[in-house]
């Protein structure tokens, strides 16, 4: 669950347009309908995450934009936040083995 709220925060976040995720996106290229577009993206991999029916495509969204925005802090220099930044990263992917391991098990 904790992986869905970091999502959906992070989310609401770009799609509010904050003042932080414009500068950092904006230094990258990001014009702001690509921030609320990446926003949305996240917003929904959280939404689904927390679901139970759509756990593994929600954690796999949440996964991918956590990467995404991993890369970019590492691509920034800031390595240390970076580090931290892949944890979502891990624990989506922790989430999305476990969920299809316990799939498996019911068939």
């Amino acid at each position: 669950m904790v992986v869905a709220l970091l999502s959906i925060a992070a989310g609401l976040a770009k799609i509010m347009q904050t003042e932080q995720e414009m500068a950092f996106l904006q230094r990258f290229g990001f014009s702001g309908a690509l921030v609320i577009a990446f926003g949305v993206i996240q917003l929904a991999g959280g939404v689904l995450l927390a679901l139970p029916k759509t756990r593994i495509p929600g954690a796999v969204l949440a996964a991918i934009a956590f990467a995404v925005s991993a890369l970019l802090i590492f691509i920034g220099g800031n390595w240390v936040f970076g580090l931290l930044s892949t944890i979502p990263v891990a624990l989506a992917c922790l989430i999305i083995y476990q969920s299809a391991k316990n799939t498996d098990n019911r068939s």
